[in-house]
């Protein structure tokens, strides 16, 4: 069997590197346009960070894995095509701030259909509103030269920081495909494309309709479960509550679980804020503005969650922080990857720019020239005039301190847990002060050293 992926992003790489690993009888091809891209694929130094990615390439990397900008060629030999391109949300036009832009999708099936030379099994892997596939279905039967093709869906579950270990043990492989002979046929063979290292228990199989919108809900559910929380902290915050005691009493419940009931500056990430708008400009489409409103505030909470935590900040230091120095530590949207997007640290920073602060940046992960372009915009003027002068990047946390009046913790990157505060301390402006966006430090133990703590819902 011979797999092609189009797309060598955050899906479809770390993805087809993992059925290689574990079906080392098939051939995987991961193909994008990005020759910068697949460059650094075929280099030492991948372009996306995920613990364990870099192992399994290298292993399986030039014997059943490659990386080519041959899109043409590939989709030639290739049994199953998995499409794994980016679907952002609109910015333009009908739809814009909600909808899912797909001229991406679109375009991949053109040429999947011009270059197709035999039946061909077509995959989204891509995150897509429901109904995608009817439309892909319906420019292959226009554009191609009477070949059959079998469209399946297969959204992926991945968390960015523990995509390897998802990938190994999945809760679920979700399949969906058509009640036809030719659909059932379609999706028996990426079942066993996946029954080489998944249970078979494991591996759900619907109808194309429900895996398209399983996907959406999903992210959905788990968005809200963090903007509910966030929202209990302010509460917390107000009445004297530790919202991190009350995460975990309610956590307890076996009807509500732990999991996703941790406080913070907010979410970010390629998903939730896409989905979620997505998921709500389906149910304006199909008149549920009832239910439409419901999931919008899920994004609306955690905006507001954002430009909290910076309204605090500054209202704790003595309400201005004009040319006070804040470091910032963290600046991807979680630990364990590279990926800004979204990532809550873009909103504080730019607040506290606007606020004529002086924003010195670390992350271990992520270049300065992302951090710049993120903050700044395209224009330069995202976070207002001036405000590129008063953005630093330091190579250090300890560098990132120096002459600083407070520290913001947006990141919770495992090394913030154990560096030498009392060394950090000694080179900030007194009063010092942290704030905790993730709630990953002892508040205590800082105490002791001489700051002015500050956590969130505490």
């Amino acid at each position: 069997m011979k797999i092609c992926c189009i797309g060598a992003g955050y899906v479809g790489g770390p993805t087809m590197a993992m059925i290689a690993l574990k079906a080392p009888s098939i051939e995987v091809r991961v193909v994008d346009m990005n020759a910068a891209r697949i460059a650094a694929w075929n280099s030492d130094t991948l372009p996306i960070y995920e613990p364990g990615l870099d192992e399994v390439v290298k292993e399986r990397r030039g014997k059943n894995l490659h990386f080519s900008t041959d899109v043409a060629g590939s989709i030639k030999v290739a049994d199953i095509i998995f499409v794994a391109v980016n679907t952002p949300t609109k910015t333009y036009g009908i739809g814009a701030g909600r909808a899912a832009d797909l001229r991406f999708i679109e375009s991949v099936a053109r040429t999947i259909a011009e270059h197709a030379n035999g039946p061909k099994i077509i995959v989204e892997k891509s995150t897509i509103p429901v109904k995608t596939a009817e439309t892909i279905k319906e420019i292959l039967r226009a554009n191609s030269s009477g070949h059959t093709f079998e469209v399946l869906s297969n959204p992926e579950f991945l968390a960015e920081g523990t995509a390897i270990k998802d990938l190994l043990a999945p809760d679920r492989v979700l399949i969906g495909g058509e009640h036809t002979p030719g659909g059932e046929a379609a999706l028996q063979a990426l079942v066993d494309v996946y029954a080489h290292w998944v249970p078979r228990e494991r591996i759900i199989t619907t109808n194309l309709w429900s895996s398209e919108l399983s996907k959406l809900v999903a992210n959905a559910f788990l968005a809200q479960r963090i903007s509910s929380i966030n929202s209990i902290s302010a509460l917390c915050e107000a009445t004297g509550a530790d919202v991190d005691e009350v995460a975990n009493a309610i956590g307890k419940d076996s009807r509500i679980g732990p999991k996703f009931l941790k406080a913070s500056v907010g979410f970010g990430g390629s998903c939730f804020q896409k989905d979620i708008l997505n998921l709500v400009y389906l149910c304006e489409h199909f008149r549920l503005p009832e239910v439409a409103a419901y999931w919008e505030w899920v994004v609306k909470m955690n905006d507001w969650q954002k430009h909290r935590f910076a309204e605090r900040i500054v209202a704790s230091l003595f309400n201005t922080v004009a040319d006070k120095r804040i470091a910032v530590y963290g600046f991807a949207f979680k630990k364990d990857t590279n990926d800004t997007r979204e990532s809550p640290a873009i909103a504080v920073c730019r607040d506290l720019l606007a606020e004529q602060a002086r924003v010195t940046v670390y992350d271990p992960k992520v270049p300065e020239r992302e951090i710049r372009a993120e903050i700044l915009g395209k224009d330069g003027t995202a976070a207002g005039h001036g405000a590129e002068t008063r953005l630093t990047v330091a190579a250090s946390p300890y560098d990132a301190a120096v002459d600083a009046h407070a520290i913001a913790v947006l990141t919770e990157w495992d090394e913030f847990k154990t560096l030498d505060y009392a060394k950090i301390f000694a080179r900030m402006c007194q009063p010092a002060s942290v704030f905790d966006g993730r709630n990953i430090l002892d508040c205590a133990k800082l105490q002791t050293l001489g700051f002015r703590t500050h956590a969130v819902g505490k």
